[in-house]
């Protein structure tokens, strides 16, 4: 996928997909390396950071939907403000990479825009007794006839969410410097979260 030559220096990326797929345990594993087996609901949430590199100031948005899409309008609004999009099903539910085609078919239909910078992440490929998708069958799809990127990852074993991160970010077009802050993750992320206020306010800055 090509990139813009300006560079950013604010990003917002969007995790979506159908329930219990992980999102919120990727995106925790990034911000603060640990894991939470027990699945509970998420409301909309985002998480939030600004930081200094070199003379720029770099702020990047990370916004975690829920996947029950009881609320299209706030859906719709998260789709329209975001720079890249990280559409996640799970290696062991079939029915979860339908729910991404039909996610990647509204984005398409609200941005307009058939180049979107899209990442596909099959979550909890640790599970492999319980695999129903095969990624060489997903690869084509995505890569080919989408233009966007896959990859497999789980949150579980902390496999391959770094590099889920680097990918949106690339795809967003933050400058190259990034990197090491990437790499320091822990230190330039905060371990607490600013988040804007869901349509429910029920556990509305949670993580897990």
């Amino acid at each position: 996928m090509s990139l813009a030559v300006k560079e950013k220096n604010q990003v917002r990326l969007v995790f979506l997909g159908a329930a219990g797929v992980g999102k919120t345990s990727l995106i925790r594993r990034f911000l603060l390396d640990t894991f939470e087996a027990k699945y509970k609901r998420t409301v909309d949430e985002l998480h939030s950071k600004e930081y200094e590199v070199g003379s720029m100031k770099i702020r990047i948005e990370i916004m975690d939907t829920g996947g029950s899409y009881s609320f299209p309008a706030m859906r719709k609004l998260s789709i329209q403000s975001s720079d890249a999009f990280a559409l996640v099903y799970a290696v062991d539910d079939a029915e979860s990479f339908e729910a991404v085609r039909s996610l990647r078919d509204e984005i398409l239909d609200i941005k307009g825009d058939k180049d979107i910078p899209l990442v596909v992440v099959g979550n909890k490929a640790d599970r492999l007794g319980q695999r129903q998708l095969d990624a060489g069958r997903i690869v084509p799809l995505v890569e080919l006839e989408w233009n966007g990127r896959h990859l497999e990852a789980s949150a579980k074993d902390n496999a391959n969410v770094l590099q889920l991160f680097r990918e949106l970010l690339q795809q967003a077009n933050l400058p190259s410097r990034l990197s090491p802050a990437l790499r320091r993750r822990r230190e330039t992320f905060p371990t607490e979260n600013n988040c804007r206020p869901p349509m429910n306010k029920t556990n509305s800055c949670s993580v897990s």
